[in-house]
């Protein structure tokens, strides 16, 4: 059935879905309605398990197995889809709507080719012959922005970066021309930078085709800077809907408005006088405290190298970490981080320049034992590599202590319920494994773990990535009165720099293994000195920046919209 109204690329009406498992049944999406309208952009936003994706694959046609649309209506381009057999929905899918999944790893076949994946795209909706497909994947691949598109065209899925990756779905999800994109949080794992080009190609194609995008997000930010309507969600229902500007201007349910206030970019102050060392009883405390104390963390000529790669991982770094500061490294993936932070946590050696933790030097060789675990820990970016599967949180953080020699079983018990009380775990969930827990729930036991010791120092690599902004924000909090209470100093690793502007005193900036900007925070900020540092802030979402096809012209070593330009003048060829 085909409705006359094609103003509207998606209408959905009272919608109610739900995951059907034996004799369970759980309602997921409860009477949503929204609508996206020819050529705009409606951010769908909410926590995980608000039903967001869920929405998004009911208005794809892309609900799993389980899945079950109970009552409602979805139109999509004219068309009412709800009750669509598999083949109806093969011939709307690709020409009428198309679909950019979250995760690129897992939406690309990792045994075929790059090009070929997006010719079988382009064959499949447009009906034309092998080569013609071959050669038009190659156009595409060169209009979302693929550099030597030819050449990456013949490479595999692991070969690619997660940007150059994500520009490929998007490459094949419009191949066929669609009318609607459902994007499901498309930058939700990239850098800054590369979110910032990856937002920027999506509006493009939305200006110059007259695209109608469904933006999934949990980013507040990205939804108030890249869409014209947003819609939050919070378990299946709709708490705030209309014009973006309306909603962020004022938000008429509690939920929403505590979205708006746990999002860094929105709230940079947050924590300028919420969390202070001991003793510090005000802001101008809290910098005289730290830009006066002995550096716990001296970094100096650091040099690292990969294998035979001539290029070096880390080329000369130099950097010092106040006792009590919170101190952020930044930069892209791959500028050196993580080796960065992984030489500092005496788990990776060096070529040559010296790192000194607590007044004492590393090694360049990391098999030298000479680590004391009460100087520093390392919480990992993925809290679930910190644990052993098999293992219960309770044994996991009761083992450091059985290595320590404290013989006391009673006393290791007492410890580690107190610690997962003291990070907001309730001490029952402790016979679980990591896998039995929630990701927020996961990260607060990874912390759990790194305090165990009682360390001084804390390496935090990338510890909210994959975090909602309310867990984030819980998160943060966590780690802010961990600060005060035990005086604590973190090393901060991160590519949100709306998370760093609102948590950090220093900040050092690394490019491909250089550093190019040291400094206070706030100066960084507010004047950085470096064309690439310029750049990395310029992308940091936010109130009042201007969007649109001609974002970023002018601004040193960014990626020309031109390309998504390319990728309209690819698409509306006959």
């Amino acid at each position: 059935m085909s409705s006359e109204n094609h103003e509207d690329a998606l209408v959905v009406s009272d919608l109610h879905v739900s995951y059907v498992s034996g004799i369970w049944k759980t309602p997921v999406v409860k009477g949503v309605s929204l609508t996206v309208p020819k050529g705009q952009t409606l951010a769908l936003v909410g926590e995980s398990g608000s039903g967001k994706s869920t929405l998004a694959a009911a208005a794809a046609g892309l609900l799993a197995e389980n899945g079950r649309i109970d009552s409602g209506l979805v139109e999509v381009a004219g068309h009412q889809t709800v009750g669509f057999t598999q083949k109806q929905w093969r011939r709307l899918r690709g020409r009428n709507v198309g679909f950019v999944p979250q995760d690129p790893l897992s939406s690309l076949d990792p045994l075929q080719r790059i090009g070929d994946q997006v010719a079988d795209a382009v064959a499949l909706h447009r009906g034309v012959g092998r080569e013609e497909a071959r050669r038009e994947a190659v156009s595409l691949l060169d209009s979302v922005g693929i550099r030597d598109a030819a050449g990456r065209a013949r490479a595999y899925p692991h070969q690619l970066s997660g940007g150059q990756l994500q520009r490929v779905l998007i490459a094949t999800a419009v191949a066929g021309r669609p009318q609607l994109l459902i994007a499901d949080e498309p930058t939700s794992a990239l850098d800054v930078t590369v979110q910032r080009t990856i937002l920027d190609l999506l509006d493009s194609l939305k200006a110059q085709l007259g695209l109608s995008i469904l933006l999934i997000t949990h980013d507040l930010s990205v939804a108030q800077e890249r869409s014209e309507h947003t819609v939050v969600l919070q378990h299946g229902e709709i708490r705030d809907a209309g014009p973006t500007e309306e909603v962020v201007a004022t938000p008429t349910h509690e939920y929403t408005r505590q979205l708006f206030a746990d999002a860094p970019a929105l709230n940079p102050g947050k924590y300028r006088t919420a969390s202070k060392p001991q003793g510090a009883e005000d802001e101008a405390a809290v910098n005289e405290a730290v830009s006066t104390g002995a550096p716990v963390i001296s970094v100096a000529d650091l040099t690292k190298h990969y294998g035979g790669s001539a290029a070096p991982a880390l080329d000369r770094i130099g950097f010092e970490v106040q006792q009590g500061s919170i101190h952020a490294l930044v930069g892209e993936s791959g500028s050196g981080k993580t080796t960065a932070a992984r030489i500092i946590a005496g788990l990776l050696g060096y070529d040559s320049g010296q790192v000194h933790v607590s007044g004492r030097q590393r090694p360049r060789d990391p098999g030298v034992r000479n680590r004391r675990p009460e100087e520093l820990q390392l919480v990992y970016q993925n809290p679930l590599a910190a644990f052993d599967p098999r293992q219960s949180i309770r044994a996991a953080l009761e083992e450091p202590l059985t290595i320590r020699g404290d013989a006391d079983r009673r006393q290791r018990r007492r410890r580690v319920e107190e610690l997962l009380e003291q990070v907001g775990l309730d001490p029952a969930l402790g016979v679980r494994t990591a896998g039995q827990l929630s990701g927020g729930q996961r990260q607060r036991a990874a912390i759990a773990r790194a305090l165990i010791l009682q360390p001084r120092i804390l390496i935090l690599d990338e510890p909210t990535s994959a975090l909602d902004v309310t867990v984030q924000a819980q998160l943060i909090d966590l780690l802010m009165r961990l600060r005060t209470e035990q005086g604590l100093t973190y090393l901060f690793i991160s590519h949100d720099l709306s998370l760093v502007r609102q948590i950090a005193d220093e900040v050092t900036v690394l490019e491909r293994g250089q550093l190019v900007e040291s400094g206070p925070a706030d100066r960084l900020f507010a004047d950085p000195q470096h064309p690439y540092t310029r750049r990395l802030l310029e992308s940091i979402p936010g109130p009042g920046r201007i969007t649109g096809p001609s974002v970023g012209a002018g601004v040193p070593g960014r990626e020309s919209p031109s390309s998504a330009e390319r990728t309209a003048a690819a698409l509306s060829a006959a």
